[in-house]
């Protein structure tokens, strides 16, 4: 028997988590802290954006519609692109922060990736 909390709220309550987090850390201005590496800023856009993209994946999948027609993988890498796009733009007229294109660029590579991973694991536990 499904759980309607694990099964369906959950994956929504995790995506709109995520969103409200990712708007959370936009609305301030930059941290004072030094990047541990060259290029960790566009490290963590790929990998925050590949988690919402997966996160977008599980929740669309829930919705009463065919999963199997493979629209969820698509659905979900252009909601965490669009998402992406909002966010630069947010930033835009947060005090001390800007709209970054290679950012969104970051964010496109890991929406691609987390779209893809959801789309092998499903294929993978589905037998095909």
């Amino acid at each position: 028997m499904r759980s309607v909390f694990r099964d369906i709220a959950l994956p929504w309550l995790l995506l709109i988590g995520l969103c409200k987090l990712i708007f959370w850390q936009s609305s301030g201005p930059l941290p004072a802290l030094t990047p541990p590496l060259p290029g960790f800023d566009k490290i963590a856009h790929v990998s925050v954006y590949a988690l919402l993209a997966w996160l977008a994946a599980r929740a669309f999948a829930t919705l009463p519609l065919k999963p199997s027609a493979g629209w969820v993988p698509w659905a979900a890498a252009i909601f965490a692109v669009l998402y992406g796009l909002s966010d630069e733009a947010h930033q835009s007229f947060v005090p001390g922060r800007s709209a970054d294109a290679w950012d969104l660029v970051a964010d496109t590579i890991g929406a691609a990736i987390g779209a893809l991973f959801y789309r092998r694991r499903t294929r993978a536990r589905n037998g095909g």
